[in-house]
């Protein structure tokens, strides 16, 4: 184990000790009470076992025979959530092959970024996670099961339905992805046609068609972002059947594995299996989400989320943590934006197990942690097959990549540190996804060009007023300001004057998405500028440096005179304006409640 990794567990180990110690207390008091349908009253077992059929009935009352919760994500909105229609019904009839009975608990909301993306409804897309949590609390609270499915796959919905399931962490819990779309236009062509669009050198017409080809079927977008840097760290976490992640919805073998999660979940929910989720996921088991995602350059948007999940379980973790293993953790995968392979690409190379074998291999990830499936951490090291006939297998995989542009050893990797960066400095705490970032544009230091919203930055572009090198100052975009939206529209506005040949970076309280590329992007400042946070004292032309490789967040300005200055604030247009409207009424509770992006952006402390 390398020493880095050591050191960082114990320090979060140690920083735990009251909170986890109090978590797994209340998880031992509720796992040790006897099952729902022997505690509970004779009209509450009536109720809710109502509508099943008698056979069911018997087997969970008399035969006392496991019955399991499944949470969905289900709408066909989203094209990832989409193939879920069907699951439910695939698992039960497994279940019952297994003497075992199910019911859907309940539904969670499932929103998509890349619908909402630079729209009012952007501004609940962070909430959302904490409102999916809160539905998984409300579908498990019937109280009657022994363990639970999750069935969801994309940004907010997979950290909300652990955060749910941590909190019910007495319940053994399997997750079940869905898959990932087949390839269609290629992410360097899409992104190629959006700079052109933002360019004015091709029409509406020319960019719909182009994002139709890309984002043309069911499963999840084929760019790794923060959807499938979901399934690499469900993965890593052992919550999913090993290699389960990017199977396609409609391939034989995603019906085998969707089944054999419904066997894991009988499996884990009684006798010398038993596996409550809350003790699976346990300090280690973060430590290597942590570090499977760095090694792959993954989402930006997990430093809050995988914070939020470990708070969950009664684990303190925060940046620092993630910039020391960041420092240490070789970069072993290149998968766009960080590369030019979709995740397809990247799975027919090796994949999430390539990752974990490699990562295991080097001493970065601790295998002796509790998984799904009894053979630990060395199972999700292996890629599932199907035998001659049908029967799921898991095969070895090979000791060189099919393609070493986009997977490589731990011995010779990318590079020697992992893909994101922690910033300091007088504006604050920020992250910077730097994978994708060229070596000679990690260093800018510019004056601000400082905007209130992402709007205004772009009627900036479109004017022509920005062909110069300079820092956008991106503001007011904060939880608390109106819930961190993504502000991934600036993405083809700052590559085109990149591209230019301007030195160009982004500085925000916003977020960036896990397609964060090629411009240098400070994001999560913390605190936000509605905080009070020093981000609110920039002014036009402020020189700021920022240095990737240094990890720091500069202002060149005089000491005496940055001193003086007061915060600028909102006004009340804009204040009315991110407060209502497509439901933002309803979230203004959160916004008042919510804790800071390094503390995850928590409503529920």
């Amino acid at each position: 184990m390398k020493p880095v990794v050591q050191e960082v567990t114990q320090r979060i180990v140690e920083r735990s000790a009251a909170t986890r110690s109090a978590y797994l207390a209340r998880l031992d008091r509720l796992a040790g009470r006897r099952r729902g349908s022997d505690r509970m009253g004779c009209a509450n077992v009536a109720h809710a076992f109502a509508a099943l059929p008698a056979p069911d009935k018997l087997r969970i009352v008399a035969e006392r025979s496991p019955h399991l919760g499944i949470v969905t994500a289900y709408n066909d909105m989203l094209s990832a959530h989409q193939p879920y229609e069907r699951f439910p019904d695939l698992i039960r009839d497994e279940a019952a092959r297994l003497g075992a009975t199910v019911q859907v608990a309940g539904g969670v909301p499932a929103m998509c970024d890349g619908v909402t993306q630079g729209l009012p409804g952007m501004e609940l897309s962070l909430f959302s996670r904490d409102t999916i949590a809160m539905g998984t609390a409300i579908a498990l609270s019937h109280d009657v099961f022994d363990a639970a499915l999750m069935l969801g796959v994309c940004d907010k919905i997979v950290p909300g339905l652990l955060i749910g399931a941590l909190h019910f962490g007495h319940l053994p819990t399997v997750f079940v992805p869905a898959g990932p779309m087949s390839t269609g236009l290629s992410n360097t062509e899409k992104t190629q046609v959006r700079e052109q669009h933002a360019q004015g050198r091709v029409g509406r017409e020319e960019l719909l068609q182009a994002e139709s080809a890309a984002y043309h079927g069911p499963g999840t977008c084929t760019f790794y972002g923060t959807a499938n840097s979901n399934q690499m760290l469900l993965e890593a976490m052992g919550l999913h059947v090993p290699g389960t992640a990017f199977v396609h919805p409609h391939a034989q073998m995603r019906e085998a594995l969707t089944r054999d999660a419904v066997r894991r979940a009988v499996a884990l929910s009684r006798g010398e299996r038993f596996l409550p989720i809350g003790r699976l996921v346990d300090e280690r088991s973060i430590v290597n989400a942590m570090l499977a995602l760095l090694a792959t350059g993954g989402s930006t948007n997990h430093l809050i989320h995988w914070v939020a999940v470990a708070r969950s379980a009664g684990i303190l973790i925060d940046w620092t943590d993630f910039a020391e293993l960041s420092h240490g953790t070789p970069l072993i995968a290149r998968v766009y934006p960080n590369g030019v392979a979709d995740v397809n690409q990247f799975q027919a190379a090796g994949g999430p197990g390539w990752i974990i074998r490699e990562l295991l291999a080097g001493g970065w990830m601790h295998a002796d942690v509790a998984t799904v499936d009894a053979e630990g951490l060395a199972a999700y090291a292996r890629v599932p097959a199907l035998d001659a006939d049908r029967r799921l297998e898991w095969q070895a995989l090979p000791e060189v990549s099919p393609d070493d542009s986009i997977v490589r050893p731990h011995d010779a990797p990318f590079s020697p540190t992992g893909g994101l960066q922690l910033l300091t400095g007088p504006i604050g705490r920020a992250v910077i996804k730097v994978s994708a970032v060229p070596e000679d544009r990690q260093v800018i230091e510019a004056p601000a060009r400082i905007f209130h919203t992402q709007e205004a930055m772009l009627e900036a572009f479109k004017a022509g007023s920005l062909e110069c090198d300079f820092v956008a100052v991106v503001r007011f975009q904060g939880p608390m300001a109106n819930g961190m939206p993504e502000l991934h529209k600036l993405t083809p506005a700052l590559g085109v004057l990149q591209g230019r040949g301007f030195r160009v970076a982004l500085v925000t309280d916003g977020r960036m998405s896990g397609a964060s590329g090629k411009v240098p992007a400070a994001i999560h400042v913390s605190p936000e500028a509605l905080a009070g946070g020093a981000i609110a004292r920039l002014r036009d032309g402020d020189l700021i440096r920022l240095d990737a490789r240094a990890g720091t967040l500069d202002l060149l300005v005089d000491a005496a005179e940055w001193a003086a200055r007061t915060p600028a604030t909102l006004d009340d247009a804009q204040r009315e304006e991110n407060g209502h409207g497509l439901g933002r009424e309803l979230f203004a509770g959160l916004r008042r409640n919510v804790r800071s992006a390094e503390e995850g952006a928590v409503t529920w402390l």
